[in-house]
């Protein structure tokens, strides 16, 4: 009998810790007090190079930078995090769209000079910038980091038209180790659509952006400088004239796939690897990094192929083959949605810049709705902008809400639950951070990634996720 019942206690046990265990992999907490919208950051910041870290390991070095997000680059008068948010949702938008418009309609053809070359970048630049010494003695200026772009450009003096900067504007002829290119060479033709100044024969680039704004000017090279350490012969853009949406920085760091990114042209150096962590600024006041060369691969990262796209070789594609929720894969997500055709329509990209995700429409439908399924005893909120799955959490300490996991070929990337459920304002508002697209292209944006350590393994073709990697 007493076998009975301590057989009878051990099976309850054990249905009790997979009851547990169950439920662990359908819901996680979340506590909205810890999560409220960044507040205005009213900080100066550093004007040197002091915050970057430098190691040799084997052949390449491994370098180390802060990242700091766009907000407390060029903050408006009188913004409150309401009006912050609102801008970074618009943000977002041009950026999208650019993207898409990009992706749809690039071929392999040449462009004539004076045709428009849109960029992956759009409004605002991108989220995120570091500060870089350029030219010889090296001059420290923000550059604006961006995955999908691949073009290096500053502004350059004498200045036909420029925007407004934060750092004294570069003068190449302060340089010793500025260089101008010479037209028809092959690096002057890697441009997608190079030009050449008929009075010095040197080359011209020009990138244009789909909101408007471009930069022109020479094709050259340059040194660029991260704290003690000198990158040689870096071709960049010296623009001198150079209008638009652009917000402080001094220009633009292209670290997309294609040949004339900064990783590619530093890839000897460097052993073509960087990653990056973007904190929850929500969160903490801990500074986003980015590393460059073999320390830039964490140990502990699930990695997926790249995959390529025959018409455009700027974005990082990967391949997506479904979403669970609650612990369920979501029926109707499956990885024929995210299929890159062989016009180079669709697929699937990560982007630094873009800040909330983008799914094909029918991807994103199923997706909302089997998260308001699983979240059913949440009480919910009116829709806000581009989100329409929100709630109302105020005066909630903690709530349990469903799990996200994005299935990669070959890793699972498991959500926290603060990379897709947000806060809209400040009175208790969350949105599932996930919106729909009727462009064939979906877009992994930054709200997803943050928290984790964004490895970009060029050298290996493959991009992994680590979680909890802004340690």
């Amino acid at each position: 009998m007493a076998g009975f019942f301590t057989g009878t206690a051990l099976l309850l046990l054990l249905l009790l810790l997979f009851s547990l265990s169950t439920n662990a992999t359908k819901y996680q907490t979340l506590i909205p007090s810890s999560h409220t919208l960044p507040q205005p950051n009213t900080n100066t910041l550093p004007l040197s190079s002091s915050e970057e870290q430098l190691s040799l390991t084997e052949n390449t070095l491994s370098l180390s930078l802060d990242l700091h997000h766009l907000d407390t680059l060029s903050l408006p008068a009188n913004a409150t995090p309401e009006s912050l948010f609102n801008h970074r949702l618009s943000r977002d938008s041009a950026r999208v769209k650019t993207i898409t418009s990009l992706a749809s309609n690039r071929t392999n053809t040449k462009a004539d000079f004076s045709s428009s070359v849109i960029s992956g970048l759009a409004q605002g630049s991108g989220e995120y910038f570091t500060r870089i010494g350029i030219g010889t003695p090296a001059r420290y200026a923000y550059m604006v980091l961006d995955t999908g772009s691949d073009v290096v450009w500053i502004q350059c003096s004498p200045c036909r038209r420029c925007y407004t900067q934060s750092d004294p504007i570069f003068n190449p002829t302060k340089s010793k180790t500025f260089a101008g290119v010479a037209c028809g060479t092959p690096l002057c033709n890697r441009l997608d659509s190079p030009g050449c100044n008929n009075r010095n024969k040197k080359c011209m680039y020009q990138v244009s952006y789909g909101d408007g704004s471009f930069t022109v000017g020479e094709f050259s090279t340059e040194t660029l400088t991260f704290r003690k350490t000198k990158v040689n012969n870096i071709a960049f853009g010296c623009g001198h004239d150079n209008e638009g949406l652009f917000v402080g920085a001094a220009g633009l760091l292209g670290l997309g796939r294609g040949k004339l990114s900064f990783p590619n042209q530093a890839g000897r150096q460097f052993g073509s690897k960087f990653s990056y962590c973007l904190v929850d600024r929500s969160m903490s006041a801990k500074p986003s990094s980015l590393v460059f060369g073999n320390a830039a691969v964490s140990r502990v990262a699930r990695f997926t192929p790249l995959v390529s796209n025959p018409k455009l070789d700027t974005f990082y594609y990967v391949g997506l083959t479904g979403i669970s929720v609650g612990g369920v894969r979501v029926p109707g997500i499956s990885s024929s949605l995210f299929q890159l055709d062989n016009s180079g329509n669709g697929g699937v990209i990560i982007d630094s810049g873009t800040s909330v995700t983008r799914l094909t429409r029918p991807a994103y439908v199923a997706l909302r709705n089997a998260f308001l399924s699983g979240a059913s005893h949440l009480k919910r909120g009116p829709n806000f902008s581009l989100f329409d799955a929100c709630f109302d959490l105020s005066g909630k300490t903690e709530v349990k809400v469903p799990t996200v996991v994005m299935h990669f070929k070959g890793a699972d990337v498991s959500l926290p639950a603060s990379n897709y459920l947000i806060p809209v304002d400040s009175n208790g508002s969350f949105c599932l951070a996930f919106a729909g697209t009727t462009s064939g292209l979906s877009i992994i944006g930054n709200i997803q990634q943050q928290g984790f350590r964004v490895v970009y393994d060029l050298a290996g073709s493959r991009v992994g996720f680590a979680p909890k990697g802004c340690a």
